[in-house]
């Protein structure tokens, strides 16, 4: 389903967009201490992710701001994806471990 938008222009309904691979990109920083032990659970919880959803993460380091980290998540296909990120999150307490005051921002890009 598409929704017309001007003459001759289609815009994609939000609803395709869930069966349409994304990439997903969240960013955020990490506090200082404890960030070696930090950097192994977000592994684990990657891997723990991947294992529900087939979806492998990847975590890179901002250059010259080692404490910004981002996580990708490529060719996401699945709906439910957002939510398992969103418990797993949870359970693996990737909250505590950001600096004080800082957000995990989500960010998805339609490929």
């Amino acid at each position: 389903m598409a929704v017309t938008g001007r003459p001759g222009f289609k815009i994609v309904a939000p609803a395709l967009l869930r069966v349409m691979p994304l990439n997903v990109y969240v960013y955020y920083q990490v506090a200082r201490a404890g960030a070696s032990k930090s950097e192994a659970r977000i592994h684990e919880m990657q891997s723990a992710l991947c294992d529900r959803t087939g979806v492998a993460g990847r975590l890179l380091k901002k250059k010259d701001q080692p404490l910004l980290w981002m996580e990708v998540y490529e060719n996401v296909t699945g709906e439910d994806f957002e939510d398992a990120l969103t418990r797993i999150v949870e359970e693996y307490g990737a909250r505590q471990i950001l600096e004080p005051g800082a957000q995990r921002h989500i960010e998805c890009f339609v490929m």
